[in-house]
Order: structure tokens, then sequence, then C-alpha cells
């Protein structure tokens, strides 16, 4: 790193800082902090929810399977979160802002304690925060890595560098924020990447490189499946992957929440679905490539920090750092929001008397606290991320599991076709997804290892089948649907009329 890469670097803090003051100016209360009172645009939505889903432990964990399986990695994420984007757009993008537009909620779980009960409510707003502090500590943890590698920064100031200036801008700009610093992020990474996709191709065959190449690497990593990507991992993470961007993930719910009503959040879950089919074939371009710039690397989850150190002009790896720093900080500083608003919202109301909302001042000034808190114990996970099986680990064995039983009452909870299915369904559902986690990593591991390649997919995809098939089959044995559940349910497959809307966000 030269001293212009420092510059872009300091360049990019300055405006993320700038950013959340400027955002703090639209904020006078929590449903501006949180959803924006729904007026966020539907592109601007589109472009947040796209960008959120990627981090630095994408340059860094994927970077190490797209260097040591190549296709698959692309085919396993990219393509399975495409197919949740097109699922979410017929089924539960739309119900989000319907949400909004009829009961009032700022939190994506509000709306339990109606359709379930407040128990159901509780154990889904613990369970899902706990579980997020392991996701956002995964990706401090990448960024104080790649930071390291660059820069020679050691990983303890990494993380406290990335993370204090996100609980900065995050704390006090909310939703906006998010979405502006999202969009940022979203230019920064085109021109990075394409400056970067450029560079590899000058030094290897040019502009056929991306046909090429294929031929010199090893043969299979052409493939679709290799390794422990394979075809029965890709179907689990479809499933995953469509819970968990439809709004299991909570702060992609609040995305879609705080678009205008229905169908534009539809729209902007076709754009972030069009971006994931044809932007990461770009991203991962150099990643595959890697292994004939710098064959046999000990530590592949380097491959593209090394990649851009080696081939990029003094000024441009700042532009490559500061774009995945960007990932890392949009995507946990919406986290941040999302989990601030679950604990403002469905648990500290519980503790209160009377089971009331805090005070509209008291609200605003807990929804800041508790988003400080948050950002400060995820790095502190962050920093002993080595005895939760490193980035890879947290990302995939640890969220990729779990986010499926704390997901599937909430999502399939708005659907017409899982009416039936209660309080008793949603959680037992979840208790069953959750200890087959713990079957999976404590009871049974030994066992699960000799599945060999397919260990990986079973590990994924038991919880989130266990927890599903629990919420079909207690509804369809003991019905618990009321009327109030089934009018909340039916009122979700329309938009209210504008005029309509307008007078219930007046009120």
């Amino acid at each position: 790193m030269g001293t212009l890469d420092w510059v872009v670097i300091a360049g990019y803090f300055l405006v993320m800082v700038w950013i959340g003051w400027w955002s703090k100016r639209r904020i006078k209360n929590a449903s501006d902090f949180f959803v924006a009172g729904g007026k966020v645009p539907w592109w601007l939505v589109g472009i947040s929810h796209h960008m959120s889903g990627y981090s630095a432990a994408v340059f860094v964990g994927y970077a190490a399977l797209a260097y040591t399986t190549g296709f698959a990695v692309y085919v396993w994420w990219a393509l399975s979160i495409t197919a949740a984007c097109v699922i979410g757009t017929i089924f539960f993008a739309p119900r989000w802002p319907r949400l909004r537009q009829r009961l009032g909620i700022i939190s994506p779980l509000e709306y339990l304690a109606t359709r379930f009960n407040v128990a159901t409510e509780q154990l889904l707003a613990w369970s899902g925060a706990l579980l997020k502090i392991f996701d956002v500590a995964a990706k401090w943890t990448a960024s104080a890595i790649l930071l390291n590698v660059f820069a020679g920064v050691p990983m303890v100031w990494g993380i406290l560098l990335v993370g204090g200036v996100t609980m900065f801008y995050s704390t006090i700009g909310g939703i906006w924020a998010d979405v502006l610093t999202d969009f940022g992020q979203f230019v920064i990474q085109f021109v990075a990447a394409i400056a970067l996709a450029i560079a590899v191709m000058m030094r290897l065959d040019g502009i056929a490189t991306p046909i090429t190449m294929w031929q010199q690497l090893p043969p299979d990593h052409a493939l679709p499946f290799n390794g422990t990507l394979t075809l029965g991992f890709f179907t689990a993470y479809i499933v995953i992957a469509t819970l968990s961007y439809n709004g299991g993930t909570w702060n992609l719910a609040m995305r879609m929440i705080a678009t205008e009503n229905g169908r534009a959040a539809q729209r902007s879950l076709i754009l972030s679905g069009a971006l994931y089919l044809i932007w990461p074939l770009v991203l991962f371009f150099p990643m595959w490539a890697a292994p004939l710039i710098l064959p046999d690397l000990a530590q592949p989850d380097q491959s593209y920090a090394l990649l851009a150190t080696q081939l990029l002009p003094q000024g441009l790896i700042g532009l490559v750092l500061a774009g995945m720093f960007a990932h890392t900080m949009a995507m946990t500083s919406s986290d941040s929001n999302a989990i601030a608003s679950v604990v403002v919202r469905d648990i500290i109301p519980q503790f209160r008397k009377g089971k009331s909302f805090l005070p509209e001042k008291s609200e605003l000034f807990f929804s800041r606290l508790i988003t400080f808190l948050f950002i400060t114990f995820s790095m502190i996970i962050a920093l002993t991320s080595d005895s939760f099986g490193g980035v890879l680990g947290l990302l995939i064995l640890w969220f990729g599991a779990l986010v499926g039983p704390v997901a599937v009452p909430m999502l399939f909870g708005m659907l017409p076709a899982f009416r039936r299915s209660g309080s008793s369904a949603a959680l037992i559902s979840t208790a069953g997804g959750l200890l087959m986690f713990a079957l999976n990593r404590w009871a049974i591991a030994d066992w699960v290892k000799t599945l060999g390649d397919n260990s990986q997919a079973w590990t994924v995809a038991t919880p989130v089948l266990v927890s599903i098939v629990l919420f079909v089959g207690i509804g369809f044995l003991k019905p618990e649907n009321t009327p109030e559940t089934d009018a909340l349910i039916d009122s979700l497959s329309t938009d209210l009329p504008e005029d309509a809307d307008a007078e219930g966000a007046a009120a």
C-alpha cells in the first residue's frame, strides 16, 4: 500500500462518516431510524438488498473456495440467491410493506405477536439476535484479514478500525445511512472489480482469458459442482437462501418494509436477483484465474488480496480495499439496525409495565444504544473467531445452519397455505431445528464426518428441513388458526389503496 492508497482509504472512511451525519437530519423517530417511514425508492432498496449480500467474507472465504473448487462457487452462491429472489418476488417481498401498512410495524418480528403469540415472538427475537452476532463477527474477521494482507495491520486493530467507523455512522444514521452506503459501495465495487478483471486479462491471455483460462486450470474447476459444493449442498442452500434473503436475515426484511408498497418491494427484489445473476461472474473472474497467477498458495483465502496488490497500481489498490470495507460496513450496519429494531420493539416492551412501547424520544435513544452494543459484542466474537471455525465456519456452519429454524415461522406464517400452523407449530419447529443443529455439531459429529463431501450439505440442510416438517406437520395435526389470524393473512395479498396507505402512515 502506497501513500495514494491510504489517501483513498481515509477518504472513504470520511465519506461514510459524512453520510451518517447527513442521514441523522432525516431521523425524527424510531420509524425513520429503522424503515424510513416506507419512503425508500424501490431501485435504492434493490441495490441495497443486493449489496447487503456481500461483505469482505466474499473476498476471503469465497475467494478461497473459488481458488480450490472453481466455478462451483458461483453456482452454489449466486444462482441459489437468484432463485431465492425469484421465489421471494412471488411469495414474500410484497407482504412485508403490507404488514407496515396494516399493523404499523417497524421490526420484522412485530407481527408475530398477532400471528402467533408473544412467546413465539420472544423466542425468535432472542435466538435470532444471538445468531446474528456470529454472522457479523465473521465479517469483521474477514475485513481484518484483508487489511492485514494489504497493509500488515494486526488483526485486532483491523477489527477495531472497521468496526469503530461502522459503529459511528450506523448509530446516528439509521436505515438512510445503510442504503446510501450500500449505493456507494455499489459504485466503488463496480470500478474496483472492473479494474482488477482488466489487470488479470492483461496478465494472462487478454480478452480471451475468461474462456482460455479453464483449459489451463484443473479440469474439475469448470464443473458446476465440486468438492464440498455438491448438488445436495446447492439444493439445500436454495432453501436456506430463500429463507435468508426474503426476510430470515432481518435487515433484508427491513429493506422491503421500507418500500412504499408491495409492488415496489417486488420490483426491488427483481433488480437484486438480476444483479446476483450477472455481477458475480465479473466479481469471481479474478478469483477463478488466481491459481494461474498465484499457484500453490498455502492460504487461498488471501488470493484476492494478493492479486490486487500485485497487479494494480497505487490508488486502485486502495479503491479495491475500500470496496471490500464498503461491503462489510454496509452489511454489518444494516444487520445492527435490524437487531436494534427487534430489541427495541419486541424485547424491551415485554419488560415494561403494561407491555407498552417506549416513549418516542426514549425509543430513538435506545435504538442507537442497542446498535452500539450489538456492534461491540460482535467485535468481541470476531476477536475470538478461531474458536468457531474461522470465517467460513462462522458463515456456513453456524449462520447457514441456524438461520432456517429461526426464519421458517416468520416467513411461512405470512402465507395462506400455512394458515393452520399456529403458535405450537412455530415454537416446536424452531426448537426442533435448533436441536438438530446441536445434534449435528456435538452428538453425532463423528458420524456426520463419515459423509465426506456431503457432510456440509447435511449440516446445513437438516436443521431447516426439520423445522419445515414440524411447522407444516403440526399445523396439519393441530390447526390453531383463528378468524383474526386468517384475516391478517388474507389482508397481505393486496396493497392498500394509496389514499388509505397515506392515512395509515400519517396516523
